[in-house]
């Protein structure tokens, strides 16, 4: 079964998602610039999340390149001296097939690794002290043999994180280690075109003399503001695949993921800018096979006045025309709701009044 959903959520003022020159991100949809929130930002959001929503913290990773340092701590924790524990880390993690940054004591790259990590690599090091000693001495880049790698599979096991368990993992340096994502998450964009604006500021010395005018600091902030739609999947069975077929983890992992992508808002700026909204409408359906993004919907830009009753007609009459030309077979569940009430174009058995009863609806028929 696949769990999809469709959310229509305006920001006022914001830069929730920069690029490289501080600008809100943009993408050209149907011949006009559209605002545009990364996957990676949104999949962040609502990482950050999860532990609010069912999951424990060790239930959940970290993306980290200081496995290092955590380790190092842990050691010296156990009584070993932190110079030769830190030696000893790098010596393991190069062995195991990891490049490490000697100088800086950082991994070539971020590993997304269940937190129990940090405690199989120092159970490693301990139980192959003298070994990882030798190696470090004479500066040896053996590859792993098969023990070893069966170590770092340990060391690098995701079945009990489940933010590993959805968004998925790439290890450059072995494939053996990857995992492939249970979830999907698009890039959310306006479903109106828009131009990024900016915000001429100035700044006075509190301590200045009353007599001397003028601004003691000047400077521009860009901001937009925009109806996102927002779309992001999740395949049951990859998930539970991922998590070693722990269907109670299963469950409470849809559940957090539902809860946590409805919730998720970017920190982007929000400080000066306190955009702190919730999605107005959402759609969710549960379905055997197939999933689709509704962004056509809105290939052609919404012009109305009022952009989210618009957007909700759009969102509602093109899932409707997909469903009448491709068919409904294997659509188990579809749940709409809307802070206004209003949806047009679903049945009035799939619209319901609350979030409790549209994440209820949509969970029973996912872990069903």
């Amino acid at each position: 079964m696949i769990l999809e959903l469709h959310l229509l959520q305006s920001f006022p003022v914001s830069n929730l998602n920069r690029d490289d020159v501080g600008q809100p991100k943009t993408a050209t949809f149907g011949g006009h610039t559209r605002a545009r929130i990364s996957s990676q930002s949104l999949k962040r959001a609502a990482r950050l999340l999860f532990n609010d929503h069912g999951l424990d913290v060790g239930e959940t990773g970290v993306r980290t390149k200081r496995l290092v340092d955590s380790t190092t701590e842990l050691l010296v924790a156990r009584g070993r001296e932190e110079k030769e524990a830190r030696e000893i880390v790098m010596a393991a993690l190069g062995y195991l097939g990891f490049g490490v940054d000697v100088n800086k004591g950082l991994t070539q790259y971020l590993l997304f690794v269940g937190r129990s990590s940090i405690e199989h690599l120092a159970e490693y090091c301990l139980a192959n002290w003298d070994t990882l000693a030798r190696i470090e001495k004479k500066g040896t880049k053996a590859k792993p043999d098969k023990v070893t790698s069966a170590e770092a599979k340990r060391i690098l096991d995701g079945s009990r994180a489940v933010d590993v368990a959805l968004f998925g993992r790439m290890i450059a340096d072995n494939k053996d280690f990857n995992v492939d994502a249970a979830s999907q998450v698009a890039h959310a964009l306006s479903t109106h075109a828009v131009v990024n604006e900016f915000d001429f500021y100035t700044a006075v010395d509190d301590l200045k003399a009353t007599e001397d005018s003028g601004a003691d600091m000047i400077g521009t902030v860009d901001f937009n503001t925009a109806c996102y739609y927002r779309y992001a999947n999740v395949d049951l069975a990859q998930l539970a695949h991922n998590l070693g077929d722990d269907a109670e983890l299963a469950a409470r992992g849809v559940r957090a993921w539902l809860h946590a992508f409805v919730n998720a808002v970017p920190g982007g700026k929000q400080n000066s800018t306190a955009a702190r909204t919730m999605p107005d409408t959402l759609l969710g359906v549960v379905r055997d096979t197939g999933a689709w993004n509704l962004a056509n919907a809105f290939l052609k830009p919404v012009t109305d006045t009022d952009l989210m009753a618009a957007s909700t007609e759009r969102l509602t009459r093109h899932f409707t025309q997909l469903r009448t030309f491709y068919g409904s077979t294997g659509l188990h569940t579809v749940a709409g709701a809307s802070v206004t009430g209003a949806l047009p174009h679903l049945p009035e058995e799939e619209v319901v009044t609350g979030i409790d009863e549209f994440t209820g609806r949509l969970l029973a028929a996912a872990t069903a």
